[in-house]
């Protein structure tokens, strides 16, 4: 199946080619690899429970949530060159839109078979993108990881998180999930991280990763100490102010820090999707750490964003668009992977275990409600189109990562074995 697109009308957005290069220009590649890419695309595509309409014509696919490629020709050249980046980039481009992302994007996540036949998967490293080794090897990689995200803007996440500035999984009593109620579910999560751990008065804390600080609040709260380590410095200076207006400074201290360089023995151990910035080659060094700050009858609550077994080589060596424009050097853990860590390399053992995916979905449902609901004021805060276009989509590549079920939120319980 071909697609005429020399009559098509541009769509595509002003893109700043100095922020947004890979945006911004076509990338290099052959007529053939194009051509390739245009008739695999098409027969996956015409497969699939969608509607795709190329340039106005009429829509391809078995039905579902539409898809309209403005722009097929850069369309096709960007999935060519770099498969799914080159998807996601088109995106940012605008060259394409669907009302329903979320939609359009959970149905390409719940068919990888048609998308990408076995033979295909194959030869998936000879044209996949691989991993920056900058963001892999280096004991700095998360650092720069953190940076790049964290450190965007306060006010920017201020616009789309609620009041308790949680930016993790909420759980919900039950759905669809409201904007109201979201405040209530983060305390929820936070509470059962706090339970999990057995935090209460007298108990000595230490948080890897401070967000905004609410954990380290609630936990004051309920009397503990709390020592809490961030390493991004824009997060590290809103916690403080926020914990000195919550009256708790005597009780929580907050520090720009690297958690390997943290010292001492702490009752619990609490740490919310911070290992998915660590990078498979410093896991052990990271459980090892735990282990050592943890004091004899501890426990360790973690939250962690976790992909399957299955696809866990596949994110060792390629680079995904999350990769490259949200998490740079981030890698998901799968459960069966933290539990060969753990047992492997330290005293700990993973004593209960329980995931809640879609809440995750719902709690992502929701900060795209808001971002949407706000995109003039993020504009204001010097976030161009395309920064805008970027952020929509991984919001919903996430929501639809969880719908699917290619993605869950677990959180575990940390237990020292003991000894004789």
């Amino acid at each position: 199946m071909s697609v005429t697109v020399s009559s098509a009308p541009s769509r595509a957005a002003s893109v700043d080619a100095r922020s947004w290069p890979d945006v911004a220009r076509l990338p290099r590649t052959s007529r053939l690899r194009t051509a390739a890419a245009e008739r695999l695309v098409l027969r996956a595509l015409g497969r699939l429970p969608l509607r795709v309409r190329f340039a106005g014509g009429a829509p391809i696919g078995r039905g579902g949530p539409l898809m309209e490629v403005h722009n097929p020709q850069p369309f096709f050249r960007r999935i060519g060159a770099s498969g799914l980046i080159g998807f996601g980039e088109s995106y940012m481009a605008g060259e394409w839109e669907a009302r329903d992302l979320v939609g359009v994007l959970a149905v390409l996540a719940e068919n990888p078979a048609t998308l990408a036949p076995e033979p295909l998967r194959r030869l998936r490293g000879a044209w996949a993108p691989t991993r920056q080794a900058r963001h892999r090897k280096t004991s700095d990689g998360p650092r720069a990881g953190i940076g790049h995200h964290y450190d965007l803007s306060n006010e920017l996440f201020a616009l789309f998180l609620d009041e308790t500035l949680s930016y993790s999984s909420a759980l919900f009593r039950g759905f669809p999930a409201e904007q109201n109620l979201l405040p209530a579910a983060q305390h929820r999560k936070i509470d059962r991280l706090l339970d999990l751990a057995q935090v209460g008065s007298g108990t000595q804390l230490l948080e890897i990763g401070t967000g905004w600080g609410e954990l380290a609040i609630r936990a004051a709260q309920r009397g503990a100490r709390v020592l809490t380590v961030t390493l991004s410095s824009e997060q590290h200076a809103l916690a403080r102010r926020r914990v000195h207006e919550a009256g708790l400074a005597d009780r929580v201290t907050v520090l720009l820090r690297d958690y390997r360089k943290v010292l001492g023995r702490y009752d619990a151990i609490v740490s919310v999707e911070t290992i998915e910035a660590v990078g498979e080659e410093l896991w052990p060094e990271y459980f090892r750490m735990l282990d050592r700050l943890l004091a004899p009858g501890g426990r360790i609550a973690l939250q962690s964003i976790t992909t399957t077994q299955e696809r866990l080589p596949a994110s060792r060596t390629n680079c995904t668009w999350i990769q490259k424009y949200i998490f740079p050097g981030g890698l998901l853990p799968s459960t069966e992977a933290i539990e060969q860590v753990v047992t492997g390399c330290t005293g700990l053992r993973v004593a209960e275990r329980y995931g809640f995916g879609p809440h995750y979905a719902e709690t992502l449902r929701l900060w795209s409600e808001r971002f949407a609901h706000r995109a003039a004021a993020v504009g204001a805060l010097g976030f161009d189109e395309t920064f805008r276009r970027m952020w929509t989509f991984y919001l919903a590549y996430s929501e639809a990562g969880f719908r699917s079920g290619r993605l869950d939120v677990q959180q575990l319980l940390l237990t020292k074995e003991e000894t004789v």
